[in-house]
């Protein structure tokens, strides 16, 4: 058994039941689920009849939304990944995706409307996988089909697929996300992951010589034969362009992946993660959540009115997820190699029709938007007890009395009408989140079948 984990005998940790007290949360492992989202798409079910988007869009507000566009593709496919993607696809495959991704926009636009956009995202998978050709087609479906105009753009770079002739046409993109993972090459071997730093040098020069973007690098702690030293090392690698932020993701062993035969140890992560918290504190980066770090002297970005913990998504290409205030619905999702080529097998051959509606999903009643909002904001900024009574009519710990407890365990505190976490509730966030979870997302996640 891992050291600092609780196991309930004879069960294995990652099938443990979420339990709703605090704290056997504390005594388990702090690295328990990275929340980005709720419910999580494993949570997500067949609808018993298919949902009209129309309808399901019509009393949304339809100027503050987000678009996103999911490129399933990769070069390879990393040891840690647990993404909608699949490695090195035949031409074919990646020219139908398009074709198919512009019926997707069409349909979707005639139905839902191409009102304003406030931001939007190509993620995946690897977007530059794509020839630049294919991203101007690409980014032609967002402009002439979605309706979407100048409002920031956020697109995700791999070192080994960037080209100077990818980066002119992503010249629109007000943030470029490139993965790194680590500056160490032996460390990177070590995820499944050959990448040379000399790709990577590249990529950053190219992106600050021609592009004018935010730029935000990725690393990874908790790697095998990685140090405190190593990972020092690969921070100073990456504070020498000056990134607008810097992602720090704690590397999680999950099911189906290359890795996840392999033992990642609590400790260890979490005495990388102080180190490197700390040393990028001392040179000007100031820590927004668990993962994300922006440098202190980037100015606020003005950026037009979106709340993820209440405005729409409109997600496009298979592996995307969208979502209302009410309703959650995506494409089917698999994290192995062979499910995941047969979803997209299936969604290149689907009617057009087909997207007009949607087939899978959660619904969210009052109590799951509660949780969400609060979720979604807790684990970042805060959340403010205020939006939250205006927005439900009730006071933030009427509605989740829970919370108490985690500043009576000086994992948060109020800081005027936001409770927000402390330090010490940034090193728990991975289990802060699950910890939040709905009995009914729970089960949904818990009887989910990995494939």
């Amino acid at each position: 058994m891992m050291p600092g984990r609780a196991s309930r005998p004879g069960v294995p940790y990652g099938e443990q039941p979420v339990t709703s007290r605090l704290d056997q949360f504390l005594t388990g492992s702090p690295w328990r689920q990275y929340v980005y989202g709720y419910p999580h798409k494993t949570a997500y079910r067949a609808f018993a009849e298919p949902r009209p988007l129309e309808a399901v869009w019509a009393n949304e507000r339809p100027d503050t939304r987000f678009l996103y566009v999911h490129v399933p593709f990769c070069e390879l496919r990393c040891g840690f990944c647990n993404l909608f993607t699949t490695a090195n696809p035949a031409d074919d495959v990646v020219e139908r995706f398009l074709a198919q991704l512009l019926v997707e926009a069409k349909e979707t636009a005639a139905v839902v409307g191409t009102r304003r956009y406030t931001r939007a995202a190509i993620g995946g998978g690897t977007p530059t996988y794509l020839s630049a050709g294919q991203l101007e087609r690409l980014l032609g479906v967002l402009r002439e089909v979605m309706g979407f105009g100048a409002a920031p753009l956020s697109v995700e770079l791999s070192p080994a697929t960037l080209t100077r002739e990818k980066l002119a046409v992503l010249s629109v993109a007000t943030r470029l996300s490139l993965g790194v993972q680590s500056f160490v090459e032996p460390e990177l071997a070590s995820l499944r992951r050959p990448q040379a730093t000399r790709d990577v040098l590249g990529a950053l020069e190219l992106i600050r010589e021609h592009s004018r973007a935010h730029l935000n690098i990725d690393l990874i702690y908790g790697m095998e034969g990685q140090t405190p030293a190593s990972l020092v090392g690969s921070l100073e690698a990456a504070l020498r362009w000056r990134p607008e932020e810097l992602y720090l993701y704690p590397l999680y062993v999950r099911p189906l992946t290359f890795l996840g035969k392999h033992a990642a140890w609590d400790d260890h992560r979490l005495t990388l993660y102080r180190v490197a918290r700390d040393w990028l504190g001392s040179r000007g980066y100031r820590q927004r959540s668990l993962r994300v770090f922006v440098r202190a002297d980037v100015g606020e970005v003005e950026l037009p009115e979106y709340h993820a913990e209440d405005d729409g998504m409109v997600g496009l290409g298979v592996g995307a997820r969208s979502y209302t205030k009410a309703l959650h619905y995506a494409h089917d999702f698999a994290v192995a190699p062979g499910a995941v080529r047969s979803i997209i097998d299936d969604y290149l051959a689907r009617p057009a029709a087909s997207f007009q509606v949607a087939r899978s999903g959660f619904e969210l009643d009052v109590a799951e938007q509660q949780r969400r909002w609060v979720l979604l904001s807790l684990l970042g900024p805060g959340s403010d007890g205020g939006a939250f009574a205006s927005r439900f009519g009730v006071p933030l710990l009427e509605a989740l009395p829970q919370l108490r407890q985690l500043v009576s365990e000086e994992l948060a505190a109020w800081q005027g009408e936001t409770l927000a976490l402390t330090p010490r509730g940034l090193e728990w966030s991975d289990a802060l989140g699950p910890w939040l979870f709905s009995s009914e997302v729970e089960a949904r996640m818990s009887a989910w079948e990995a494939r």
